[in-house]
């Protein structure tokens, strides 16, 4: 008996440049696109740059039309906007029988796009949770924490264990930028701090504050799927007393200790006032998800309340800290 060969997908994916995404979102569905996924082009290029995961996936589909973004700018959109990245790539699955090069052509001329800038490759049909799942193990940060899924155990001695599974929201550890913040956590997080995680995606920063012995963590993201998987994960590491999970960032509380932003450059940039009114003086910032060309610009803004400096660097990403004048 022959083999049975697993059905196959086309992959079809492009930068967006100056495309507006919804009409990029609608060209693909017109020419028979199964599922849409909207990735940073910038982390892809440096973490990813043969992975068609579910990286920061786009929760879409034809009926409704409204994409949410996870892992994007905290910054509240103008009516009818969408977050997207500076870069964005659009990646598109079809059908493995389609006409690839008819398809590339018809978004071409839609978009004005030159169709031999649309990459094809073949996807195989996997369930991409479980196979997430298979490769992503229990990861120390710094001497005691620790990341893991929930199906794991850490015997190491005097190991602070955070579980987690990876899922829609961002933020398990795996990217650069959040180990950074792990690691500086586990170095410097003082026992009964004030915390406040800003863009918490999944809430790991958080858990991993109130497992290391904050007082109280407080979150805050603006995609709803992030508040939810905060708010279940938090549940599932037994830290609902020590984390609190906000709707908006107005009821956040001031005079904190401790402030984590994991976000990108350019909200980084335009958050310092408010990071400034978050914290008490002396307070401590931790900033991360920006690259070593954006240190400058990101360190500039803070400067007129803040003395930051870079705590670290992994693949181009940079960690920035320091205090509260």
């Amino acid at each position: 008996m022959p083999a049975h060969n697993p059905p196959m997908y086309l992959e079809l994916s492009f930068d967006l440049g100056a495309v507006d995404s919804q009409a990029a979102e609608g060209a693909c569905w017109a020419c028979g696109a199964s599922a849409l996924t909207f990735v940073d082009a910038r982390d892809d290029a440096v973490n990813h740059p043969t992975k068609s995961g579910p990286t920061c996936e786009a929760n879409s589909s034809p009926l409704d039309n409204t994409p949410y973004f996870v892992g994007t700018p905290v910054l509240e959109p103008a009516p009818g906007e969408f977050r997207l990245w500076p870069r964005t790539r659009l990646r598109c699955l079809f059908a493995g029988e389609c006409d690839a090069p008819a398809i590339a052509r018809a978004l071409g001329a839609a978009l004005g796009l030159d169709p031999m800038s649309i990459e094809v490759r073949a996807v195989a049909d996997r369930v991409w949770e479980r196979e997430w799942l298979e490769h992503f193990h229990a990861m120390r940060f710094g001497h005691r924490l620790w990341i893991c899924p929930r199906h794991e155990r850490v015997g190491a001695p005097g190991a602070v264990v955070v579980a987690l599974d990876p899922g829609l929201a961002f933020g398990t550890g795996t990217h650069p930028s959040t180990a950074l913040c792990l690691t500086w956590l586990d170095a410097h997080l003082a026992v009964g701090a004030r915390v406040i995680d800003y863009g918490c995606g999944s809430g790991v920063l958080a858990l991993a504050a109130a497992k290391l012995g904050a007082g109280e963590v407080h979150c805050f993201d603006i995609d709803p799927q992030a508040l939810c998987a905060a708010r279940e994960n938090a549940a599932a590491n037994r830290v609902t007393r020590e984390v609190q999970v906000h709707e908006h960032a107005g009821t956040l509380p001031p005079a904190a200790d401790v402030v984590l932003a994991n976000i990108l450059s350019g909200p980084l940039c335009a958050l310092a006032p408010r990071f400034a009114s978050l914290l008490r003086p002396g307070g401590e910032i931790v900033l991360a998800g920006l690259m070593q060309h954006e240190v400058e610009d990101v360190t500039g803004a803070y400067a007129p309340c803040f003395d930051v400096a870079p705590f670290g660097e992994s693949d181009g990403w940079v960690g920035l800290a320091g205090r509260r004048h």
